[in-house]
């Protein structure tokens, strides 16, 4: 009690949440261009430089935040879990990066449809964490409203598990090419692992707010 009352007198570093807005905008950035690497008639290696090249941006604000929380006496949130948001955070964007790679590596030049909605699903991922990393400014104001963002961020994640279960059978049951399966089934699989970390994100960011509340 009297060390909630004695953070709350001191001065904050409050450029943490300006630090996770600027991440959570490179995220978004890094999942719209894998969906447009996926597109029809993609310039593939134009879209893999991008991605590659938000992902180096999205380190340094890594970077940067973990050296604020090094410099900082009194923080915003815990200390654990500012370093834990970053950092999954980060996950996420290498998970991003990870995809491409592969996609690069194997040549895979075109992409099923459960492929593309799993990208589109990765995109609105990114687009509720944008939403939400904000109102952590006011964190126990706006409880209820992050909450509700990082449930859509789970159902998302509930519902990519599914798609990747529907194109694996999919692409089981019609590819006879072993290299082209074996391919295809690891961009399926880091798609899907890509959502696994954005519910870690939302994860992380419920587990601030019942802190705070």
């Amino acid at each position: 009690m009297f060390f909630r009352l004695f953070r709350s007198l001191m001065p904050r570093e409050e450029r943490f949440v300006e630090l996770f807005e600027a991440h959570s905008a490179k995220i978004l950035e890094a999942s719209r261009a894998l969906e447009d690497m996926m597109a029809e008639g993609a310039d593939m290696n134009l879209h893999f430089r991008r991605i590659c090249a938000i992902e180096g941006e999205a380190d340094k604000i890594t970077r940067e935040t973990l050296q604020a929380l090094h410099r900082s006496f009194i923080t915003p949130f815990d200390r654990d879990q500012i370093h834990k948001l970053i950092t999954t955070m980060d996950n996420t964007v290498d998970g991003i990066e990870e995809v491409a790679q592969r996609v690069d590596l194997y040549g895979v030049r075109d992409f099923s449809h459960d492929m593309r909605e799993l990208a589109a699903g990765i995109s609105g991922c990114a687009g509720l964490l944008v939403q939400a990393i904000p109102m952590m400014q006011q964190a126990t104001r706006n409880a209820d409203e992050i909450n509700r963002l990082c449930e859509a961020i789970g159902q998302e994640e509930s519902a990519a598990d599914q798609r990747q279960r529907d194109g694996l059978r999919a692409l089981f049951a019609s590819e006879r090419d072993p290299v082209r399966l074996i391919a295809r089934k690891e961009v399926y699989q880091r798609l899907e692992k890509v959502t696994d970390r954005f519910e870690d994100v939302a994860n992380v960011i419920e587990t601030i707010v019942i802190e705070l509340v």
